[in-house]
């Protein structure tokens, strides 16, 4: 049977469990070498009736399943459940709500809401040290529910000051034509901001900006040009329509879709949105979905990572 194609496609190719576990060890192990991952060992053979591996070195989790080393590591929910959420949560636009998935592929909201975060992680970009060239806009934005849609207690608990006083501050940088980053940042001042850009973008780049305080002094390092939203929004090349484009993306998934997002876990939301974006053009549906499952080995994320209980005792 071939490989999927649609959400349809996925759906049938994966409910067959040795359909899941071919994809994955392909895509795990391209030569074809199966690895222990506890030892390292290629000397493991496969137990079809069990579908797991045994390493031929006796130590501890010598047997071990195709989710070991992956962020499915520890989780009892099926292979086919698992597939289908990220092939959703790879390719929804706006993204999918722990709702949804609970309701599509029938597990608790709970597990759901679980399930994306450590989806989410495999779509984590590390961009391995590259850094945006040629034209980059950079912005900066407010993530945060609006006063006008809470209620008196919670406006009361969360709204303290005007402004962007009590929202989450997100810096961005896009390269035209190419890829973008984001991060949340713990405020909007020049010591947090241009050591970011300096990290990111290349010297000598055109730097396109509006004209906050903050980006002053890096016409030494960078082609800079800004522009001054209060008179006009386009000066030819000069521009952040990019990057304002990328925050309406984001602001339409969170307050569309999530509808509200903890700034604890705001960074999970902002790699979700990035891997799409910057993954729109040159591949499709399938495309991202097989780039994700080759991100899910190697990275781990704990329910008591997820929800900061790390290191707490339990009574």
């Amino acid at each position: 049977m071939p490989e999927p194609k649609s959400l349809q496609e996925a759906i049938v190719y994966f409910s067959n469990p040795d359909n899941c576990i071919d994809y994955l060890a392909i895509r795990r192990w391209p030569d074809g070498r199966v690895t222990c991952p506890s030892c390292g060992s290629d000397k493991v053979k496969f137990n079809a009736s069990r579908r797991l591996w045994q390493c031929s070195s006796h130590h501890a989790k010598r047997q071990f399943s195709i989710k070991v080393g992956t962020v499915m590591e520890d989780s009892a929910i099926p292979l086919d459940k698992w597939m289908t959420a990220t092939w959703l949560v790879t390719n929804c636009k706006n993204g999918i709500s722990s709702y949804e998935i609970a309701r599509d592929v029938k597990v608790t909201q709970k597990s759901a809401w679980f399930m994306l975060h450590r989806i989410r992680l495999a779509m984590q970009d590390d961009f391995f040290g590259s850094k945006l060239g040629g034209e980059v806009e950079v912005d900066e934005t407010f993530i945060g529910g609006k006063a006008r849609n809470m209620h008196l207690s919670e406006r009361k608990r969360r709204i303290t000051g005007t402004g962007g006083k009590d929202k989450a501050i997100v810096f961005g940088m896009l390269e035209r034509g190419g890829r973008v980053r984001a991060k949340v940042m713990p405020n909007r001042k020049r010591a947090s901001i241009q050591p970011e850009i300096r990290e990111h973008v290349q010297a000598g780049a055109a730097l396109y900006s509006d004209e906050w305080w903050a980006y002053n002094g890096l016409e030494t390092d960078y082609a800079h040009q800004v522009i001054d939203h209060a008179v006009k929004y386009v000066d030819g090349r000069v521009h952040t329509n990019g990057m304002e484009n990328f925050w309406s993306l984001l602001k339409r998934g969170i307050s569309g879709t999530y509808v509200s997002v903890e700034p604890f876990h705001l960074f999970r939301y902002l790699d979700e949105q990035m891997f799409r974006f910057n993954n729109r053009k040159d591949i499709d549906d399938a495309g991202r979905f097989d780039l994700t499952v080759s991100q899910l080995v190697g990275k781990r994320l704990t329910f008591a990572e997820l929800t900061g209980k790390v290191g707490e005792t339990i009574h």
